[in-house]
């Protein structure tokens, strides 16, 4: 008879996982060393198959002890979740949800906007990617994407969230130290060749076809510290642009670059409560600036 998986089969794989040796495994689990060793001795016998592989780093964990940590999170997550609903007299939302979008996103919109409701839901956890593709959710390796595009996939289902605007900006004591000087002289700052197609290097190509940026960078959010950082000019999109940080708009809403962000997933996940609530709170929540002006 195939051996029945319990609770406290699911904790010591997670313990041992998350310990990676016996000891530690222990004081997870409040008990002796000698305990965890047996323990782990009688379940990997019980299911006919090796949980881990001793090494000198310590106890390695199979692809099943993966799987089976995973699954061992799932039942503590929904636990928490029952205890705090039982504390607070209330249902309580449990499960996670992956969500991806690119890191300027992540830093600019999507982390305010969390910040003003997760502490509402203990029992939801989030697992977030930074990428550039949508084939995240075509690969169900996400369940909810933030994009910025002007034409969204058809196979996926959403909702505009509003408009975003780019600006041509410099740091304050950038342009001090190089008053009267014509911009196309000036050090830009721009994606590289991981971008391509960025609407800012198109309208730079246009409009200073002159140029050659003196630093190139592989995302939006290293383009904006290496302005902050007073380095040169470069385009933005408004939504990282904070009071205070010294940047100067020199000209604003950048023709060509209007994008819109779309908050997205994938007909599928329309079933699911967590990712449903997850959607509806960063529809509520995320706050896009008024765009720059020159």
């Amino acid at each position: 008879m195939q051996y029945r998986l319990e609770y406290t089969d699911l904790s010591l794989v997670l313990a041992l996982v998350r310990g990676g040796n016996l000891a530690r495994a222990a004081e997870l689990l409040a008990v002796d060393v000698s305990t965890v060793f047996r323990a782990i001795r009688r379940l990997e016998k019980a299911l006919g198959t090796a949980l881990f592989e001793k090494g000198r780093a310590g106890y390695l964990p199979t692809n099943l002890a993966q799987q089976l940590a995973r699954q061992a999170e799932q039942a503590e997550q929904a636990l928490e979740a029952a205890r705090v609903g039982l504390e607070q007299g209330r249902e309580v939302l449990s499960g996670t949800v992956r969500l991806t979008c690119t890191d300027a996103v992540l830093q600019g919109i999507l982390l305010p906007a969390l910040g003003r409701f997760m502490g509402d839901y203990p029992g939801l956890h989030l697992e977030l990617s930074t990428s550039n593709a949508f084939a995240n959710l075509s690969r169900r390796d996400a369940d909810i994407a933030l994009r910025l595009t002007t034409a969204p996939p058809e196979y996926l289902v959403g909702r505009c969230l509003g408009e975003v605007r780019y600006a041509l900006c410099a740091h304050r004591d950038y342009l001090s130290a190089n008053a009267g000087r014509d911009w196309s002289e000036l050090s830009w700052i721009a994606p590289d060749e991981f971008m391509p197609d960025h609407a800012s290097v198109a309208w730079r190509r246009q409009s200073f076809p002159a140029v050659i940026p003196a630093y190139r960078c592989n995302s939006i959010v290293s383009v904006l510290e290496l302005c902050r950082g007073g380095l040169g000019l470069a385009a933005l999109p408004d939504y990282l642009l904070r009071d205070g940080d010294g940047l100067q708009v020199l000209q604003g809403d950048l023709p060509g670059c209007g994008n819109a962000l779309w908050l997205l997933t994938r007909p599928d996940c329309r079933a699911l409560r967590s990712v449903v609530t997850l959607f509806e709170e960063l529809a509520r929540h995320i706050r896009l600036p008024v765009p720059a002006q020159g």
